[in-house]
């Protein structure tokens, strides 16, 4: 396995901006509703639907079931996505889907727990692995961002998810 640092794109950037400290988020409902909330949406776009939800409504599993349709459409949930965090909500008020309830749990089994929650795809699960459940190893090749950055580092093809993967690899 070949370290970060040793890796010829990857290892200047880190001489220069020092290792990237990823911690878990202090709520893991809130980063999984975060996460649906930015799916597909522009970074500043998600930001400010994030910022009226927030404001709007108790973002807890309670908040969130209690909430009114109209509140959440109105802080700038499509009828999807204001769906897919009641589901969320849901998901979290039947099942243990804190980093305890998965600590146990390989990154694929938690990435299945996940995805059977409608409107949690396996962008969305990964995100939530690494930024809730403090998981390092996991590669979400389905991130645009990361299969840009391989592209322009590697020259990686944006749709060869395989190399990426395979290139990857070596970090683990």
């Amino acid at each position: 396995m070949e370290p970060i640092r040793e890796d010829p794109a990857l290892g200047p950037l880190v001489e220069t901006h020092g290792e990237l400290a990823v911690g878990t988020a202090d709520d893991p409902f809130r980063r999984l509703v975060v996460a649906v909330v930015n799916q597909q949406l522009s970074v500043e776009s998600a930001a400010a639907i994030r910022e009226r939800l927030f404001d709007a409504v108790a973002v807890t599993p309670a908040g969130i079931l209690a909430a009114e349709e109209s509140t959440l459409r109105d802080a700038g949930l499509s009828a999807s996505k204001a769906e897919y965090v009641r589901n969320v909500a849901g998901a979290f008020r039947e099942r243990d889907l804190t980093p305890a309830g998965l600590a146990n749990a390989a990154d694929s089994e938690a990435i299945a727990a996940l995805t059977e929650i409608r409107g949690v795809g396996v962008w969305t699960a990964k995100m939530y692995l690494i930024f809730a459940l403090g998981r390092p190893d996991v590669f979400p090749v389905e991130d645009l961002g990361v299969r840009r950055a391989m592209a322009e580092l590697y020259g990686v093809a944006t749709d060869d998810r395989a190399r990426m993967r395979e290139h990857a690899e070596r970090w683990s």
